[in-house]
Protein backbone atom coordinates (compact mmCIF):
# COMPACT_ATOMS: atom_id res chain seq x y z
CA UNK A 1 0.00 0.00 0.00
CA UNK A 2 2.81 2.32 0.95
CA UNK A 3 4.59 1.51 -2.32
CA UNK A 4 1.44 2.36 -4.32
CA UNK A 5 1.05 5.67 -2.47
CA UNK A 6 4.66 6.64 -3.16
CA UNK A 7 4.26 5.68 -6.81
CA UNK A 8 1.10 7.78 -7.05
CA UNK A 9 2.81 10.78 -5.43
CA UNK A 10 5.77 10.48 -7.78
CA UNK A 11 3.40 10.31 -10.74
CA UNK A 12 1.58 13.43 -9.55
CA UNK A 13 4.89 15.24 -9.00
CA UNK A 14 6.08 14.27 -12.46
CA UNK A 15 2.79 15.42 -13.98
CA UNK A 16 3.02 18.72 -12.09
CA UNK A 17 6.58 19.14 -13.34
CA UNK A 18 5.47 18.56 -16.92
CA UNK A 19 2.61 21.04 -16.53
CA UNK A 20 4.96 23.55 -14.90
CA UNK A 21 7.40 23.20 -17.76
CA UNK A 22 4.58 23.61 -20.25
CA UNK A 23 3.40 26.74 -18.47
CA UNK A 24 6.92 28.14 -18.46
CA UNK A 25 7.33 27.32 -22.15
CA UNK A 26 4.05 28.94 -23.06
CA UNK A 27 5.65 32.39 -23.48
CA UNK A 28 5.19 33.53 -27.06
CA UNK A 29 8.35 35.64 -26.84
CA UNK A 30 11.34 35.37 -24.50
CA UNK A 31 13.59 38.38 -23.85
CA UNK A 32 16.93 38.36 -22.01
CA UNK A 33 19.93 40.63 -21.57
CA UNK A 34 20.77 44.15 -20.47
CA UNK A 35 19.98 45.06 -16.86
CA UNK A 36 20.01 48.70 -17.95
CA UNK A 37 17.10 47.91 -20.27
CA UNK A 38 15.19 45.52 -18.03
CA UNK A 39 12.77 48.13 -16.64
CA UNK A 40 12.06 49.29 -20.19
CA UNK A 41 11.68 45.73 -21.49
CA UNK A 42 9.31 44.84 -18.66
CA UNK A 43 7.18 47.92 -19.32
CA UNK A 44 7.09 47.19 -23.06
CA UNK A 45 5.94 43.65 -22.30
CA UNK A 46 3.32 44.82 -19.82
CA UNK A 47 1.80 47.39 -22.19
CA UNK A 48 1.93 45.06 -25.21
CA UNK A 49 0.33 42.14 -23.37
CA UNK A 50 -2.37 44.51 -22.11
CA UNK A 51 -3.20 45.46 -25.68
CA UNK A 52 -2.88 41.87 -26.96
CA UNK A 53 -4.75 39.54 -24.56
CA UNK A 54 -3.46 35.99 -24.69
CA UNK A 55 0.08 36.96 -25.68
CA UNK A 56 2.82 36.20 -23.15
CA UNK A 57 6.25 37.86 -23.09
CA UNK A 58 8.84 36.69 -20.57
CA UNK A 59 11.56 39.22 -19.66
CA UNK A 60 14.75 38.58 -17.66
CA UNK A 61 17.95 40.57 -17.17
CA UNK A 62 21.39 39.25 -16.35
CA UNK A 63 23.46 41.68 -18.41
CA UNK A 64 24.14 42.25 -22.10
CA UNK A 65 26.82 39.55 -22.22
CA UNK A 66 24.41 37.05 -20.70
CA UNK A 67 21.81 38.03 -23.29
CA UNK A 68 24.21 37.43 -26.17
CA UNK A 69 25.14 34.03 -24.71
CA UNK A 70 21.45 33.12 -24.59
CA UNK A 71 20.98 34.32 -28.17
CA UNK A 72 23.92 32.17 -29.26
CA UNK A 73 22.63 29.03 -27.54
CA UNK A 74 19.11 29.79 -28.77
CA UNK A 75 17.54 29.96 -25.32
CA UNK A 76 16.02 33.41 -25.93
CA UNK A 77 14.16 34.98 -28.84
CA UNK A 78 15.36 38.54 -28.25
CA UNK A 79 18.57 39.87 -26.72
CA UNK A 80 18.49 43.32 -25.11
CA UNK A 81 21.87 45.05 -25.39
CA UNK A 82 23.18 48.36 -24.09
CA UNK A 83 26.17 48.11 -26.45
CA UNK A 84 26.79 46.90 -29.98
CA UNK A 85 27.47 43.24 -30.57
CA UNK A 86 31.16 42.26 -30.77
CA UNK A 87 32.79 40.53 -33.75
CA UNK A 88 33.40 37.38 -31.68
CA UNK A 89 29.74 37.28 -30.63
CA UNK A 90 28.65 37.61 -34.26
CA UNK A 91 30.98 34.75 -35.16
CA UNK A 92 29.52 32.55 -32.43
CA UNK A 93 25.98 33.31 -33.58
CA UNK A 94 26.85 32.41 -37.17
CA UNK A 95 28.26 29.10 -35.95
CA UNK A 96 25.12 28.49 -33.87
CA UNK A 97 22.37 29.38 -36.33
CA UNK A 98 24.08 30.19 -39.60
CA UNK A 99 23.40 33.92 -39.79
CA UNK A 100 24.45 37.24 -38.32
CA UNK A 101 21.85 38.48 -35.80
CA UNK A 102 19.62 41.31 -36.96
CA UNK A 103 20.25 44.51 -35.02
CA UNK A 104 17.45 46.90 -34.11
CA UNK A 105 18.03 50.29 -32.52
CA UNK A 106 15.15 50.69 -30.05
CA UNK A 107 15.93 53.74 -27.87
CA UNK A 108 18.51 56.38 -26.99
CA UNK A 109 20.22 56.80 -23.63
CA UNK A 110 22.36 59.46 -22.04
CA UNK A 111 24.70 57.47 -19.82
CA UNK A 112 24.54 59.33 -16.51
CA UNK A 113 27.16 59.82 -13.80
CA UNK A 114 25.70 59.86 -10.28
CA UNK A 115 26.89 61.35 -7.01
CA UNK A 116 25.03 61.78 -3.70
CA UNK A 117 22.56 64.63 -3.46
CA UNK A 118 24.78 66.44 -0.93
CA UNK A 119 27.93 66.38 -3.06
CA UNK A 120 28.76 69.98 -4.12
CA UNK A 121 30.41 68.88 -7.38
CA UNK A 122 28.11 69.72 -10.29
CA UNK A 123 30.14 68.89 -13.39
CA UNK A 124 33.12 66.87 -14.57
CA UNK A 125 35.04 66.48 -17.83
CA UNK A 126 35.49 63.15 -19.57
CA UNK A 127 39.19 63.29 -18.58
CA UNK A 128 38.30 63.83 -14.92
CA UNK A 129 35.93 60.85 -15.07
CA UNK A 130 38.68 58.72 -16.57
CA UNK A 131 41.10 59.70 -13.79
CA UNK A 132 38.51 59.02 -11.09
CA UNK A 133 37.29 55.66 -12.35
CA UNK A 134 40.80 54.37 -13.11
CA UNK A 135 41.89 55.31 -9.58
CA UNK A 136 44.35 58.06 -10.45
CA UNK A 137 42.21 60.75 -8.81
CA UNK A 138 41.23 59.53 -5.34
CA UNK A 139 40.03 62.61 -3.46
CA UNK A 140 37.05 64.82 -4.23
CA UNK A 141 39.15 67.91 -3.48
CA UNK A 142 41.02 67.37 -6.77
CA UNK A 143 37.83 68.08 -8.74
CA UNK A 144 36.38 70.90 -6.63
CA UNK A 145 34.72 68.83 -3.92
CA UNK A 146 35.39 68.29 -0.21
CA UNK A 147 38.57 66.80 1.22
CA UNK A 148 37.24 63.24 1.20
CA UNK A 149 38.15 59.94 -0.48
CA UNK A 150 36.18 58.98 -3.59
CA UNK A 151 34.26 55.71 -3.47
CA UNK A 152 33.72 54.17 -6.91
CA UNK A 153 30.68 52.04 -7.72
CA UNK A 154 30.73 50.12 -10.98
CA UNK A 155 28.88 47.39 -12.85
CA UNK A 156 29.92 43.74 -13.32
CA UNK A 157 31.97 42.97 -16.43
CA UNK A 158 29.10 41.12 -18.14
CA UNK A 159 27.29 44.47 -18.31
CA UNK A 160 27.08 46.32 -21.61
CA UNK A 161 27.06 49.58 -19.67
CA UNK A 162 30.33 48.58 -18.00
CA UNK A 163 31.91 47.88 -21.38
CA UNK A 164 30.53 51.05 -22.98
CA UNK A 165 31.80 53.20 -20.11
CA UNK A 166 35.19 51.49 -20.19
CA UNK A 167 35.55 52.02 -23.94
CA UNK A 168 34.17 55.55 -24.27
CA UNK A 169 35.14 57.14 -20.95
CA UNK A 170 38.16 55.17 -19.71
CA UNK A 171 39.50 54.76 -23.27
CA UNK A 172 39.92 51.03 -22.72
CA UNK A 173 41.78 51.32 -19.41
CA UNK A 174 40.82 49.12 -16.45
CA UNK A 175 38.62 50.35 -13.63
CA UNK A 176 40.35 51.02 -10.33
CA UNK A 177 40.94 47.88 -8.28
CA UNK A 178 39.07 49.59 -5.43
CA UNK A 179 35.85 49.94 -7.49
CA UNK A 180 32.91 48.18 -5.86
CA UNK A 181 31.06 45.97 -8.34
CA UNK A 182 27.29 46.14 -8.14
CA UNK A 183 24.80 43.67 -9.68
CA UNK A 184 22.75 46.26 -11.59
CA UNK A 185 22.21 49.95 -12.24
CA UNK A 186 19.58 50.18 -9.50
CA UNK A 187 22.13 48.81 -7.02
CA UNK A 188 24.72 51.38 -8.18
CA UNK A 189 22.24 54.19 -7.70
CA UNK A 190 21.17 52.99 -4.25
CA UNK A 191 24.78 52.71 -3.12
CA UNK A 192 25.68 56.19 -4.36
CA UNK A 193 22.55 57.73 -2.83
CA UNK A 194 23.61 56.41 0.61
CA UNK A 195 27.32 57.25 0.27
CA UNK A 196 28.20 60.95 0.46
CA UNK A 197 31.57 60.19 -1.16
CA UNK A 198 30.27 57.81 -3.81
CA UNK A 199 30.21 58.04 -7.60
CA UNK A 200 28.70 55.67 -10.13
CA UNK A 201 27.18 55.51 -13.60
CA UNK A 202 24.15 54.08 -15.35
CA UNK A 203 21.27 54.63 -17.72
CA UNK A 204 19.28 57.87 -17.69
CA UNK A 205 16.11 56.12 -16.49
CA UNK A 206 17.70 55.35 -13.11
CA UNK A 207 18.34 58.94 -11.97
CA UNK A 208 15.95 59.12 -9.00
CA UNK A 209 17.54 59.13 -5.56
CA UNK A 210 20.89 60.69 -6.46
CA UNK A 211 22.23 63.65 -8.42
CA UNK A 212 23.51 63.30 -11.97
CA UNK A 213 26.42 65.47 -13.01
CA UNK A 214 26.68 67.69 -16.06
CA UNK A 215 29.45 66.33 -18.31
CA UNK A 216 31.97 68.26 -20.41
CA UNK A 217 33.71 66.77 -23.42
CA UNK A 218 36.82 68.78 -22.44
CA UNK A 219 37.78 71.93 -20.51
CA UNK A 220 36.66 74.27 -23.30
CA UNK A 221 33.28 72.58 -23.89
CA UNK A 222 29.98 73.38 -22.20
CA UNK A 223 28.80 71.20 -19.32
CA UNK A 224 25.74 69.30 -20.55
CA UNK A 225 23.10 67.24 -18.83
CA UNK A 226 21.68 64.01 -20.36
CA UNK A 227 18.43 65.66 -21.50
CA UNK A 228 16.41 64.36 -24.43
CA UNK A 229 17.40 67.31 -26.61
CA UNK A 230 21.12 66.92 -25.88
CA UNK A 231 21.02 63.16 -26.43
CA UNK A 232 18.95 63.24 -29.65
CA UNK A 233 21.27 65.91 -31.07
CA UNK A 234 24.28 63.80 -30.08
CA UNK A 235 25.95 66.64 -28.17
CA UNK A 236 25.88 65.00 -24.73
CA UNK A 237 29.35 63.39 -24.49
CA UNK A 238 28.28 59.85 -23.43
CA UNK A 239 25.06 59.15 -25.32
CA UNK A 240 24.38 55.76 -26.89
CA UNK A 241 21.81 53.61 -28.63
CA UNK A 242 20.02 50.76 -26.90
CA UNK A 243 19.54 47.65 -29.05
CA UNK A 244 17.60 44.46 -29.53
CA UNK A 245 19.22 41.57 -31.43
CA UNK A 246 17.35 38.65 -32.95
CA UNK A 247 18.09 35.51 -34.95
CA UNK A 248 16.76 36.42 -38.45
CA UNK A 249 14.99 33.04 -38.65
CA UNK A 250 12.84 34.07 -35.66
CA UNK A 251 12.06 37.55 -36.98
CA UNK A 252 8.54 36.72 -38.11
CA UNK A 253 5.07 36.22 -36.67
CA UNK A 254 4.72 37.27 -33.01
CA UNK A 255 8.39 38.31 -32.72
CA UNK A 256 8.29 40.57 -35.81
CA UNK A 257 4.99 42.09 -34.71
CA UNK A 258 6.42 42.86 -31.27
CA UNK A 259 9.61 44.41 -32.69
CA UNK A 260 7.54 46.57 -35.03
CA UNK A 261 5.38 47.71 -32.13
CA UNK A 262 8.43 48.58 -29.99
CA UNK A 263 9.62 50.96 -32.71
CA UNK A 264 6.14 52.38 -33.37
CA UNK A 265 4.78 55.57 -31.77
CA UNK A 266 3.12 53.49 -29.04
CA UNK A 267 6.31 51.59 -28.21
CA UNK A 268 8.42 54.73 -28.25
CA UNK A 269 5.93 56.46 -25.95
CA UNK A 270 6.83 53.78 -23.39
CA UNK A 271 10.53 54.58 -23.87
CA UNK A 272 9.88 58.17 -22.81
CA UNK A 273 7.63 57.19 -19.91
CA UNK A 274 10.34 54.93 -18.48
CA UNK A 275 12.99 57.66 -18.70
CA UNK A 276 14.97 56.90 -21.86
CA UNK A 277 14.64 58.80 -25.11
CA UNK A 278 12.62 57.84 -28.22
CA UNK A 279 14.35 57.15 -31.51
CA UNK A 280 14.15 59.83 -34.19
CA UNK A 281 11.69 58.75 -36.91
CA UNK A 282 14.45 58.04 -39.43
CA UNK A 283 15.96 55.35 -37.17
CA UNK A 284 12.68 53.45 -36.74
CA UNK A 285 12.62 52.16 -40.29
CA UNK A 286 14.99 49.21 -39.69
Amino acid sequence: MKSKTITRLLTLAATAGILGAATFARADITVKGSDTMVILAQKWAEVYMGAHPGKKIQVTGGGTGTGFAALQNQSTDLCNASRKIKAKEIETCIKAFGKRPTEYKVALDGLSVYVSAGNPVKELTIEQLELIFTGKTRNWQAVGGPDAPITIYSRENSSGTYEFFKEHVLKGKDFAASAQTMPGTAAVLQAVAKDKNGIGYGGAAYGAGAKHLAIKKDDSSPALEPTEDNVVKGVYPIWRHLFIYVNPALDKGDVAAYLNWIRSDDGQKVVKEVGYFPLPEILRQK
